[in-house]
């Protein structure tokens, strides 16, 4: 089974952290990255710009509008996530709580429904 570890931020939160948290959190990705690859359970992962480098796209009547900006306002963002190949939703949770990012905000786990593959 498949799972997407989706990871949020609140940007506040992450600028009052010093140089030595934000860095433990880097680190802590280190090592869990270490655990899933060392597992197999690691399919892939990626990190995500801010969001005020977000450009959001729809299309009304025909028209294509782009703004700068995420799609949805607030205080947290998607910052990244990891695809990870686990036995059960157990699992996924339990992997998800080894992700620094649950300590500062949330990590969602989502069962991934359709793959075609390509990670």
């Amino acid at each position: 089974m498949k799972f997407l570890l989706i990871m949020h931020m609140n940007p506040v939160l992450w600028d009052k952290l010093s140089e030595e948290e934000q860095q433990e959190v880097f680190d802590g990705h280190d090592r869990f990255q270490g655990i899933i690859r060392g597992s197999g359970e690691m399919v892939g992962t990626k990190a995500l710009d801010a969001p005020t480098n977000t450009a959001t796209v729809t299309v009304r009547d025909g028209a294509v509008q782009s703004v700068e900006g995420p799609y949805v306002p607030g205080e947290s963002f998607l910052c990244g996530y990891y695809v990870v190949d686990v036995d059960s939703k157990e699992r996924a949770v339990e992997l998800a709580a080894l992700i620094p990012d649950a300590k500062l905000t949330a990590v969602e786990v989502r069962e991934v429904v359709h793959d075609d593959g390509a990670e």
